[in-house]
């Protein structure tokens, strides 16, 4: 089961907001996840980004890799880039 930590999308038409969320590789994108890791809203200005630092940690420890999206959004925030988003 390959593990990947990426965007699940919420709020209203023309007023999205998201989830980091970890979740195998095959779920949908709104589907079935394992574990909240932060939000993201693109309508602030700027655009806020909150991270749980040890749960990120984790699911990074435990093979996880972040989508090239979420891997911008974490290097953008000042967040050290994970290894595996260098891959």
């Amino acid at each position: 089961m390959a593990l990947r930590i990426r965007l699940a999308r919420y709020g209203a038409k023309k007023r999205p907001y998201y989830r980091l969320v970890v979740t195998n590789n095959e779920s949908p994108r709104d589907g079935k996840f394992l574990e909240i890791v932060g939000t993201y809203d693109p309508n602030q200005d700027p655009a806020a980004v909150t991270v749980k630092e040890e749960l990120l940690a984790l699911w990074l420890g435990r093979g996880a890799t972040p989508t090239d999206t979420v891997a911008s959004l974490l290097k953008r925030r000042g967040a050290p880039a994970p290894a595996a988003a260098a891959e």
